[in-house]
């Protein structure tokens, strides 16, 4: 999995641009999947779903999302009048008229991000607490090999001077553990999508 430069995901015409213009683009990366084609977006979120999230990754994954969870709790920055509909606005509330009626996708109680929309070639989930608000971004583009791709994007705006401090903290663990590890989820994931 190569983390891509921002522009992997700025130049894509991507329907997520209108929604979250204020949005910094923190995270881009390239998932393989050998021998997608253009139409295979939907196998591979049917895909991503079976293989399950958080609670079906790596120990050293499920742990830190533990410690995460626990810190929120006692810290409160998880409650209610933090989240999506709370504190920030659903980026649903922003779709424009031709997606109001384009699926929305499932939400799972196991996973935190919930769903915003799902189109043929992109989908987006988002999470707000008291540290920030952030949009996970999944898109299909044509690879250099002629295959096709996943892309993922972490859009956050972050909650003042506390949620850059946050993301900064993080960031070690999401490269050195979480991302490797998601990849290689995700990547099983579509190898396994047929049996």
């Amino acid at each position: 999995m190569p983390r891509l430069a921002a522009a992997a995901y700025t130049e894509q015409p991507w329907r997520i641009h209108e929604l979250a213009r204020e949005f910094a683009v923190e995270d881009v990366w390239s998932f393989r999947t050998p021998g997608a084609g253009p139409d295979d977006f939907p196998v591979l979120l049917a895909a991503l779903r079976a293989a399950g999230g958080p609670a079906r990754q790596t120990l050293p994954v499920r742990f830190l999302f533990a410690i995460r969870w626990k810190l929120g709790a006692l810290l409160g920055w998880d409650k209610t009048s933090a989240g999506v509909g709370e504190r920030v606005a659903s980026l649903r509330d922003r779709l424009p008229s031709d997606m109001h009626a384009a699926c929305r996708g499932p939400d799972d109680d196991d996973m935190p991000l919930k769903a915003v929309y799902e189109l043929d070639m992109e989908s987006a989930r988002e999470l707000a607490n008291k540290t920030v608000h952030t949009v996970m971004h999944l898109g299909w583009v044509r690879g250099a090999n002629g295959d096709y791709e996943l892309r993922m994007a972490v859009l956050v705006k972050p909650n003042g001077w506390f949620g850059r401090l946050y993301m900064a903290a993080i960031a070690p663990f999401r490269y050195l553990i979480v991302y490797p590890a998601l990849t290689r989820q995700w990547e099983r994931a579509w190898e396994r999508r047929s049996r």
